[in-house]
């Protein structure tokens, strides 16, 4: 039994494929996606957002291929990526495999785009030849022409209808290392259709609310649509749509998969919004802190609490807090108990010095117990 079961997520059984060297599906960890928005025949500037997006946490990054430049220059980015390189693939198979040809992990297409039967049959072998998967992308904005007219409009009958089209294309290949999506602006479209296609299917689903709009307004429709089905247990990789830096994308999904207590990375802060009793200017702290310890990359807790009327008993559930108490001063927490005070003026640094010496103990203890791990099989081995 769970000692908190209200927190447990079941998440769906889906079988397992790779994209590169990340596993999506099954019981791997749900991967963080984004993609350029570069042009991606401008080798330098897209493997160097490809690289930001990588550091900020991406484990896989998509770039388009809509011509011969495109697909040209993948070979040179996919060389210099630190993470695998999704090919973005819509009409022309060629681009698709020429992608594949150049070293692409997965690639992004609609098989019933590509055109005939022979056409697809080429992709799919230049994606056995060259150790591709395949993402199936069904979007509401481009369902097929007869799906509409008998649905009348985008409907979760009708892309599910498209997405197992799609499916019979490739699994007619023999072809199975594939993932699904199905996407739309809409967020109620967007969940009944993924809800629909997880009991249709054991493919691994790529969840996305589709041009959701801007930073703001689209991690919180991100939000609501993806946590929805991720606190249902589906979803095995995600990409956050906004008309942003695809930097954000990545923090956003890493936001929603922490809150969910689905995946940790960095350094999770609980702040409270501020009023008139606060010690110190939460708002600005926060900011700070945010700023500050960005390049932790250690999953532990902090807890930034204007006053004392909740600050303690949130500092009793972090790695380390902070309440403010007046005076010009407040309390330091480490792991839930009051352990001393510190100015208000010294206390930003202060904070940032007790997490990073909290996240190397961490990654110490860590690899302590990877290593006793790694000789324990050793000596059973032998």
């Amino acid at each position: 039994m769970s000692i908190r079961p209200w927190r447990d997520i079941a998440r769906r059984q889906s079988r397992k494929i790779k994209v590169g060297n990340v596993e999506v599906g099954g019981d791997a960890p749900i991967s963080v996606q984004t993609m350029t928005n570069t042009l991606t025949h401008d080798i330098r500037a897209t493997i160097a957002q490809v690289r930001a997006c990588a550091e900020a946490g991406a484990d896989i990054v998509r770039v388009s291929c809509p011509d011969e430049d495109s697909t040209r220059a993948l070979k040179t980015i996919v060389a210099a990526s630190p993470v695998p390189i999704v090919a973005d693939i819509h009409f022309h198979y060629k681009r698709a495999i020429e992608a594949a040809e150049a070293g692409a992990a997965c690639l992004r297409i609609n098989p019933g785009n590509i055109g005939s039967d022979a056409k697809v049959r080429e992709v799919v072998k230049a994606a056995k030849d060259h150790g591709c998967s395949i993402r199936i992308g069904v979007n509401a904005g481009s369902l097929e022409r007869d799906l509409l007219e008998r649905y009348a409009e985008p409907c979760p009958e009708a892309m599910v209808e498209s997405g197992l089209r799609h499916i019979r294309l490739l699994e007619d290949n023999d072809f199975r290392d594939y993932k699904i999506s199905l996407k739309a602006s809409d967020v109620f479209l967007t969940s009944a259709a993924y809800m629909a296609m997880a009991d249709a299917t054991d493919a691994p689903l790529h969840l996305g609310v589709t041009e959701a709009g801007g930073r703001v307004s689209g991690s919180i429709k991100s939000a609501i649509g993806l946590g929805n089905l991720l606190w249902m247990g589906i979803g095995d990789t995600i990409r956050i749509s906004l008309s942003a830096d695809p930097v954000e994308e990545v923090k956003v999904g890493y936001e929603i998969l922490k809150s969910l207590n689905l995946r940790h990375k960095g350094v999770t802060i609980i702040s409270c919004p501020s009023c008139a009793r606060q010690g110190f200017d939460v708002i600005k702290t926060v900011a700070m802190l945010e700023e500050r310890l960005e390049h932790v990359k250690t999953p532990l807790t902090l807890s930034i609490i204007g006053c004392v009327v909740n600050g303690p008993g949130e500092a009793r559930e972090t790695d380390i807090g902070f309440t403010g108490g007046g005076a010009g001063s407040g309390m330091v927490y480490l792991s839930g108990v009051a352990d001393h005070k510190i100015g208000n003026g010294e206390m930003i640094d202060h904070i940032v010095d007790l997490v990073e010496q909290k996240a190397e103990a961490l990654e110490t203890e860590r690899a302590a117990a990877e290593k006793a791990e790694a000789d324990a099989a050793g000596q059973a081995a032998q």
